[in-house]
This record gives C-alpha cells, structure tokens and sequence, in this order.
C-alpha cells in the first residue's frame, strides 16, 4: 500500500466515522476521537474484504467498498458504545 492509499483511508475514515455515528439510532457517549479511530479501522478492512472478493477495483467510484465501510464503520460505533465505559454521576 502506497502513501496515498493510506492518506485517503483516513480521510475516508473520518468521513465513515462520523456517518457511523450519524446512522446509528440513539446517543453514543464515545469520544469523537474514537468514533474515526473506529472509521479509520473500518475503511481499511472494508478495503481488505472489498479486494479479497474482487469489487474495490471497479470503473468510477466504489459504492460496494464504501458500503462495506461504512457497515463495519457501524458496527464498530455500535461496539465501542457498549463497551466504552459510562461516566457516572455522582449525587
């Protein structure tokens, strides 16, 4: 993988991150900073399953491997607001 291929899978990533977290019913009490760490690590697996099936090379822009992003991106929101710990109000 090039440096560009990298550059663009974070921008790419913290675009999916925040569309992640926009799709996703309800409010996730996750810090932005993890919401694109977890779109970053979405785009580059969806890159990988997207080649690994033979559609991320395709004429144009690729809508199947930005779905397959953006379905991991949400997924990944969805987990991370479950298991990042709930600050607790004290009284």
């Amino acid at each position: 993988m090039e440096i560009s291929g990298i550059i663009s899978a974070i921008l790419v990533g913290l675009v999916l991150g925040v569309l992640a977290r926009l799709i996703l019913p309800d409010k996730q009490n996750i810090p932005v900073w993890l919401t694109v760490v977890v779109g970053i690590i979405a785009a580059f697996l969806g890159t990988a399953i997207a080649r690994g099936f033979g559609y991320a090379d395709t004429a144009g822009w690729d809508w199947l491997e930005f779905i397959t992003q953006l379905g991991l991106a949400a997924i990944g929101v969805a987990l991370a607001a479950g298991m990042y710990p709930r600050r607790r109000v004290k009284a």
